[in-house]
């Protein structure tokens, strides 16, 4: 503040008080009112977060081991298939999944490019397909969309963190297992919750569709259940005291927890969720190709090159998963 600014101040207070004083002389004082305070308000939930309603499930639907898959074909002897034929004409693998999913499928905010685990094994199986890693397309799928989306033939196949079961069977088919994540959850520093049973009467999140909402009211009926369309609306809701805890895959939690240093993941193993490339029912062929793409990068390093790439904060290469096939 220059000597000039202050000295002009003090000369427009000194006014002021003179004519307030004046004023006073003349008529009589207002009564006092309480100035009005400043409002706050919770910030909006994200659009589809939704509360869960307990109700009573259902036994789980059963049908042997959901994760034996069809072999592939032999080495060298593809024979003519009108599914992979017409992917090849087109020249590009559509491929479903989100960009909400840190570390396995993501927009990287320097370079606009889809990013992440999941995404890396797409492509090795355009390479495989296409002979190029690049010739994919991505379309964008929340977690409710991923069996109809193959089902109405808008993609080719779904590589987005998803669980086989044998409820998603009836719907559509899947490859081999290609990796192994386990259910955990997400607080903020300094919350009490650390296990699944420190969530009676607390609010947790989940994705809209998933098997973690299922493990979530089966192990802790008493949890206040909100559901969204992508995992980041639950870091936000998370942030915002909106829930008090997250509960998913530990390969999505490292996802979110890398972008909130101030969020643990905490407690033992809920259940294992073993990732499957999706595929629509009956097109075995491609179902097939896949599986030979799964078991090219077992075998020749490049799952524990893309694991390290982006999950190596969940610890060493555990090593990829083994395939189970039927035929």
């Amino acid at each position: 503040m220059t000597p000039t600014t202050a000295t002009t101040r003090t000369v427009v207070a000194a006014i002021g008080i003179a004519a307030t004083l004046a004023a006073g002389c003349s008529s009589p004082p207002e009564p006092y009112t309480v100035p009005p305070t400043e409002t706050y308000s919770l910030a909006p939930l994200p659009q589809g977060a939704t509360a869960v309603a307990s109700t009573a499930l259902p036994p789980p639907v059963q049908c042997g081991d959901p994760t034996a898959s069809l072999r592939p074909f032999p080495a060298g002897q593809i024979p003519d298939s009108a599914s992979l034929d017409a992917i090849r004409q087109r020249g590009r693998l559509v491929v479903g999944l989100d960009t909400g999913s840190n570390l396995l499928s993501f927009r990287n905010p320097t370079t606009d490019e889809i990013e992440g685990f999941d995404v890396d094994i797409a492509r090795e199986i355009a390479r495989d397909l296409l002979g190029s890693p690049d010739k994919v397309e991505f379309r964008v799928l929340n977690y409710a969309e991923r069996e109809q989306a193959l089902e109405d033939g808008r993609v080719d196949i779904v590589a987005k963190t998803m669980a086989i079961t044998c409820e998603r069977r009836q719907r559509i088919d899947f490859s081999t297992v290609y990796y192994d994540a386990h259910q955990r959850i997400l607080v903020m520093a300094g919350s009490p919750v650390r296990d699944v049973s420190d969530l009676a009467g607390r609010r947790v999140c989940v994705g809209e569709g998933t098997t973690s909402l299922e493990r979530v009211e089966r192990q802790q009926p008493d949890a206040a259940v909100v559901t969204v369309p992508m995992w980041s609306d639950c870091l936000v809701m998370l942030q915002q005291n909106q829930v008090d805890a997250i509960s998913t895959d530990d390969t999505l939690l490292l996802g979110l927890a890398t972008q909130d240093p101030h969020s643990r993941i905490v407690g033992p193993n809920m259940g294992d969720e073993r990732y499957g490339i999706g595929v629509a029912q009956g097109n075995e062929d491609l179902v097939r190709f896949v599986n030979g793409t799964l078991e090219r990068i077992r075998r020749d390093g490049t799952w524990e090159k893309i694991y390290d790439r982006w999950l190596s904060e969940l610890g060493p290469p555990p090593g990829p998963p083994p395939a189970t096939y039927r035929d």
